[in-house]
């Protein structure tokens, strides 16, 4: 294909004249940056406590409503490959921080738009990415000079970040009881012996439908989502009990490959029936032998994990089963349990049971669920059985508990934290307009404008708040200039306020990470100048 535009230079002392096409370089990245920074204006409006939500509705006919940042880039279907960069940046500042990741998109659609700019006064783009690396770097510089320390014992502070997090989104209401929730399921599994690192994966979340928020529970323990088999008079509770994890199937064996018997005889009916009872009884007597009187029978692909012959069996031994327990479950169970999985029945022996004083079934909703409490030389983790009046709640209020987590997570591994309420980016744009003055030449100007980018987030703040924000903004400016690092905007008041007084902390991380990561993005797409597409 022709280019649009092929400009005859003639080269001032060479004898040819070369041809040099820069208008297609230029449509490239402007269509880049302007794709990206239509996405970044979507979820700009969902910024804040005071944000708007967005109704997703998939193709499949399901509907999410969120103003988590990562999960709305993450269900919209974006074509555009520089646009596509930005969801996963959210998808990156999700797995960094877990918190910030409308923030971190928002800012990243500010750079842009100042990029937009100083490419239209000629500069560089080499030179625009490479000053906003400096700027950057000396950004998080200025937030951790900022940031307070925490200790970890200090609850108080770790509850105020955790309801900052919950304070923006659906159910921001129950934020009184999910944050302290949410802190101490977090300090509950962090191991002393590495005191850095948090696996929210030792955290379950259950969801059950029924109930509201309020309902939500931290057990000390373990919860199933399942009902306890009640074939032949299942037992439902069990008072100290003996729990085995089972992989192996209760049931008559198979043959290995696809093949039928057929059997025309009576007697030799009976006997395949005798010696299947016989070999079922074989296992449950060595099962009894140990003292096991729970069992917990893990999914079957091949054959029936249980059937109504053995379940009958069972109910006769006194022992209660739970059975269809997911794969993936069950590193989580034997962890919580103390126990080991048992994969053949030849390798049942006591020393692989787990103990708890109780398992028992609990309606809840209109379901039930089996509960697992007074867990013997329990494993470090926790469950939170999250409860809501509806699908759409229960999702948004697990989506949101996983950022409180997250934010309790961020902070035990970097104890430090910041001030919310666009405190900290009026203050970045403060120092590095300041420190643009005494730099030369186009790196100043480009930190200039870094500077400005970075007033989006209070801006957005105020105009989501249905506040003037010029005005906003502009005493926000002029109360930093008076030395009060901390002043942020108060959506609840109205106005400008010590924002740290007002408990609206966030960890250090999620502001630090924001900004590289936005900055590490936009940097990218900077330097992008053509798009080839390959069959």
């Amino acid at each position: 294909m022709a280019s649009p535009a092929t400009v005859a230079l003639p080269r001032s002392g060479s004898k040819t004249e070369s041809y040099v096409d820069n208008k297609r370089k230029e449509d490239v990245r402007q269509s880049n940056i302007l794709s990206a920074r239509t996405v970044a204006d979507t979820v700009r409006t969902s910024l804040g406590p005071r944000g708007m939500d967005k109704m997703i509705s998939t193709s499949s006919g399901d509907v999410i409503i969120t103003n988590d940042g990562a999960t709305i880039l993450n269900k919209m279907e974006v074509l555009q490959p520089a646009a596509k960069m930005l969801v996963e940046l959210s998808k990156s500042q999700d797995s960094a921080a877990g918190d910030g990741t409308t923030t971190v998109v928002v800012i990243a659609g500010a750079l842009l738009r100042q990029c937009l700019s100083l490419l239209s006064h000629g500069i560089h783009p080499t030179v625009i990415s490479d000053s906003l690396h400096k700027a950057a770097l000396k950004a998080v510089d200025v937030l951790t000079a900022m940031a307070v320390p925490v200790e970890l014992s200090d609850r108080e502070s770790l509850i105020k970040s955790a309801s900052t997090s919950l304070n923006s989104k659906v159910v921001s209401q129950y934020s009184s009881l999910l944050a302290p929730l949410a802190v101490d399921s977090v300090l509950s599994v962090v191991d002393p012996a590495k005191p850095d690192i948090v696996d929210l994966r030792d955290i379950k979340i259950v969801k059950k439908l029924g109930g509201t928020v309020d309902d939500t529970e931290l057990v000390k323990g373990l919860v199933f989502d399942k009902k306890v088999s009640h074939a032949s008079g299942g037992l439902t509770r069990m008072e100290n009990a003996k729990i085995a994890v089972i992989q192996f199937q209760i049931s008559p064996p198979k043959t290995d490959i696809e093949q039928s018997i057929v059997v025309s005889d009576y007697a030799q009916m009976d006997r395949i029936l005798k010696e299947e009872r016989q070999y079922i009884l074989g296992m449950i007597k060595k099962i009894k032998a140990t003292g096991c009187n729970v069992l917990l029978i893990q999914k079957s692909i091949l054959r029936d994990a249980v059937t109504d012959l053995s379940l009958h069996y069972l109910a006769k031994a006194k022992i209660l089963v739970v059975k269809d327990v997911e794969r993936d479950e069950i590193e989580f169970i034997t962890k919580t349990l103390n126990c080991l999985p048992i994969a053949n029945i030849e390798h049942f022996r006591a020393e692989k049971l787990g103990y708890a004083d109780l398992v028992e079934e609990l309606p809840v909703g209109d379901g039930k669920i089996v509960k697992i409490t007074g867990i013997k030389d329990m494993g470090r983790t926790t469950t939170v059985l999250v409860r809501g009046s509806n699908q759409l709640v229960l999702d948004e209020a697990e989506r949101s508990l996983h950022d409180a987590l997250c934010v309790v997570r961020c902070l035990v591994s970097k104890r430090f934290l910041i001030a919310g309420g666009g405190a900290p980016e009026i203050e970045l744009s403060r120092q590095l307009g300041a420190w643009a003055k005494v730099l030369h030449g186009m790196e100043g100007y480009c930190v200039k404008s870094f500077a400005e980018a970075l007033e989006v987030i209070p801006y957005t703040l105020a105009e989501n708040a249905g506040l003037n924000p010029i005005a906003i903004v502009t005493e926000l400016r002029n109360r930093h200039a008076q030395g009060e690092i901390n002043a942020g905007i108060n959506v609840r008041k109205g106005q400008i306020t010590n924002i740290l007084e007002e408990n609206v902390v966030q960890p250090l991380l999620v502001s630090t990470s924001a900004i590289t990561l936005a900055t590490e993005c936009v940097r990218m797409i900077l330097k992008i100048d053509d798009i080839v597409t390959v069959r």
